[in-house]
C-alpha cells in the first residue's frame, strides 16, 4: 500500500506547483497567454484537491495512527500534509470567489507571494513525506540550518498557539 501513496502525492504536487507557475505568470502579465494560463488554474487547483485527499487518505492507510503519531517527524508529516492541502484548498476558494478581480492592484502580488509560500510548505510537506520513505532530500540540510532538525523536533509556530 506503501507504493500507491508514493505515486498518488505526486499529483498533488505537480499540479500545486503548476498552480504556482501559472499563479505568478499571471500576477506577471496581463497577456493573452498569461489570461488562458489563469482560466486553467481553477480546474488545476480541483484536481491538486482531489488528489491532495486521495494522498491524506492514503497515507492514513499506509500507516497506523500509532505508529506515525509517536515519532515527531510523523506528527510533522501529518500536521503540515493538513495544513498544505488546506492552504491550497483556500487559495481555490479565494481564485473562485475573487475572479478576474484578483488580478487587479496590489491582489496580484499577494496572490503570487501566498502562491511562492504554498509551494514552501509544499516542499516541506514533501521533505518530511521522503524522509519517512528513506528518501533524503538536500531541503532537511536547509530546515536543519533554520533549527529545525527533521528526525527529533516537533515543530509547531508559535503563532499557531495563540488563541
Amino acid at each position: 500500500m506503501a507504493a500507491y501513496h508514493v505515486v498518488v502525492v505526486h499529483f498533488p504536487i505537480a499540479l500545486w506547483m503548476t498552480a504556482t507557475i501559472a499563479i505568478v505568470w499571471r500576477a506577471l502579465s496581463d497577456g493573452p497567454v498569461a489570461k488562458a494560463v489563469d482560466r486553467a488554474l481553477v480546474p488545476l487547483l480541483v484536481l491538486g484537491l482531489l488528489s491532495g485527499l486521495a494522498a491524506l487518505i492514503t497515507g492514513r492507510l499506509v500507516w497506523s495512527w500509532d505508529a506515525v503519531s509517536t515519532t515527531p517527524m510523523g506528527r510533522n508529516h501529518i500536521l503540515l500534509a493538513v495544513w498544505t492541502t488546506a492552504y491550497w484548498t483556500l487559495m481555490l476558494v479565494t481564485r473562485m470567489v475573487q475572479g478576474e478581480a484578483l488580478w487587479e492592484g496590489a491582489g496580484r502580488w499577494v496572490m503570487a507571494a501566498l502562491a511562492l509560500l504554498g509551494s514552501g510548505l509544499l516542499g516541506v510537506t514533501g521533505t518530511l513525506g521522503g524522509h519517512l520513505a528513506g528518501i533524503y532530500t538536500d531541503l532537511s540540510k536547509v530546515l536543519r540550518m533554520l533549527g529545525w532538525e527533521v528526525h527529533r523536533t516537533f515543530y509547531v509556530p508559535t503563532s499557531t498557539l495563540i488563541g
